[in-house]
């Protein structure tokens, strides 16, 4: 399966795995499965960092690919998707990851329950 990781799900993975529950750590590190970093999560951290909203002690792009990540750039197709969503979810970037998701019809692993009313394939 592919998924891509919500920016607190991929934050948690990388700082706080404690934080996940036991079946998402087993959908990571199973082996058959590609998971997903997106331009979208690493602009919002370094947005955040860079208004202290977010305070990060690393590289969210080095520590993606050490823990074996794949980087997602979002693109053009992903983004003419938000012209017919609907607003359910107000943030951006929580909306570009949807868009993202449901363009390339991938999974998306997050905790935010708003994200079920789009229709994406949610873990």
């Amino acid at each position: 399966m592919k998924i891509i990781l919500d920016t607190h799900i991929f934050l948690r993975a990388v700082a706080e795995p404690e934080k996940l529950s036991a079946e998402q750590i087993e959908m990571i590190e199973r082996l058959s499965n590609t998971i997903y970093v997106s331009a979208v999560t690493i602009t919002e951290i370094m947005i955040k960092a860079s208004t202290g909203k977010l305070q990060i002690a690393f590289d969210p792009v080095a520590i993606a690919k050490e823990s074996g990540f794949e980087l997602l750039d979002f693109s053009a197709e992903d983004a003419s998707v938000l012209k017919t969503m609907p607003f359910h979810h107000k943030d951006p970037f929580a909306r570009m990851l949807i868009s993202q998701a449901l363009n390339r019809k991938y999974a998306l692993m997050s905790n935010d329950g708003k994200f079920g009313a789009y229709g994406c394939k949610l873990v």
